[in-house]
């Protein structure tokens, strides 16, 4: 029979261990915040020759009041926040391989790409074989486009980091040369894809809450149960915390890799494909976002887990959601979220200050993400 002290003593290991874990993105978010706010005090005194000390205040307030306390604020906050859950699954998972997974953007664009001609090609069939065809098919781009690298790190060594960079430059090329040229629709004023008509995704709640936060939600488990409930998950760990030990284990590291990477691919392919289904229905030559590189910090912010994930992406759409009432309300422009977000960034980057500023001692994990980061370019193939 267990007693009350061992009980006790149960839960006081249990919160010690989720505090070691969740204090460091708990702790960059708050100085974040409290550096965006001297940021926002600062610049009045610049603007209006006034000091206001209540501005930050004002501020948050408002962002927090357009982005969760109506309908229409919680389903803005909701799509903004899909795109940057798959986005940060896609970096998150690749981290858990010991892989720094930094071309989710080309990966977005090209999952884009192919969800809007695919979607255009089908914008008069049936919805119901338009919809997931066009899904299908930017999910495809992207794995194909994380399959690239993949390979040339398992079987040439080629470090992902460098390869990942470079194709984000030769995806945003080659879109603008194909929008502009073989797949661009005709009669428009500028480069662009035709309508995805009744390919585009269906509008679930509100005015455009659209099927993508469905698809963004049931990844997170999934993610969850591949990592930690399958063996595929057990060995992508493995191949990440030590790929010769792995080796010797009889797993095979170069194919893990590859899999892994196009899986990456594949959920930032999705987003990409969410997006222009689910907002834009079509896609211009110059279409550009941040999502990629967001899902960087949401990853690293998530601590490489699926539900961490989903709570710093949730975080990060609140902000994109209010930011339009804040600056209505107090004129500060929008880009403080951006200096907000680099800053949590930043802190997160910094872990050992802000460990040492809350007093908390390092999460035990697998495959620290971090680690993951600053690893050496020097390794060799890993097939």
């Amino acid at each position: 029979m267990t007693t009350p002290s061992a009980k006790a003593s149960t839960l006081r290991r249990a919160w010690d261990r989720a505090w070691s874990v969740s204090a460091i993105p708990l702790g960059a978010v708050f100085l974040a915040l409290v550096v965006g706010a001297i940021i926002m005090i600062g610049s009045s005194i610049f603007a209006t020759g006034t000091f206001d000390p209540t501005l930050p205040i004002t501020a948050y307030s408002a962002l927090l009041q357009g982005s969760l306390f109506s309908e229409r604020a919680l389903v803005s906050t909701a799509v903004h926040a899909a795109p940057l859950v798959l986005g940060g699954l896609a970096v998150g998972i690749g981290f858990k391989a010991g892989l720094f997974n930094i071309g989710a953007s080309g990966q977005f664009l090209c999952g884009a790409l192919a969800g809007a001609y695919i979607g255009a090609t089908l914008a008069n069939a049936p919805g119901i074989e338009a919809v997931p065809v066009s899904l299908l098919a930017g999910g495809l781009a992207g794995a194909v486009w994380g399959f690239i690298p993949g390979a040339l790190k398992a079987w040439r060594g080629a470090h992902e980091v460098v390869t990942t960079i470079m194709l984000n430059y030769i995806a945003a090329t080659l879109i603008a040369y194909l929008i502009v040229g073989p797949l661009g629709a005709k009669g428009f004023s500028f480069a662009r894809t035709g309508d995805t008509g009744n390919a585009s995704l269906p509008i679930l709640i509100g005015d455009e809450g659209h099927l993508g936060l469905l698809i963004a939600l049931v990844a997170v488990p999934l993610a969850w149960w591949l990592l930690w409930r399958s063996t595929l998950g057990f060995e992508i760990r493995t191949v990440g915390a030590n790929p010769s030990a792995a080796r010797y284990a009889g797993m095979r590291p170069g194919l893990l890799i590859v899999f892994t990477m196009s899986v990456c691919g594949m959920l930032a392919g999705l987003a990409g494909a969410g997006e222009i289904l689910g907002i834009s229905h079509f896609m211009n030559a110059s279409y550009g976002t941040s999502i990629g590189f967001d899902g960087i910090t949401v990853a690293l912010l998530g601590r490489a887990h699926p539900f961490g994930i989903l709570a710093a992406a949730l975080l990060f759409g609140i902000m994109r959601a209010g930011e339009g009432l804040m600056q209505i309300s107090t004129g500060i422009p929008v880009e403080i979220i951006d200096v907000v977000q680099a800053v949590i960034l930043l802190f997160l980057a910094a872990d050992v200050l802000v460990r040492r500023l809350l007093r908390v001692r390092a999460a035990r994990v697998a495959v620290d993400e971090l680690q993951t980061v600053t690893r050496s370019y020097g390794e060799q193939a890993v097939r």
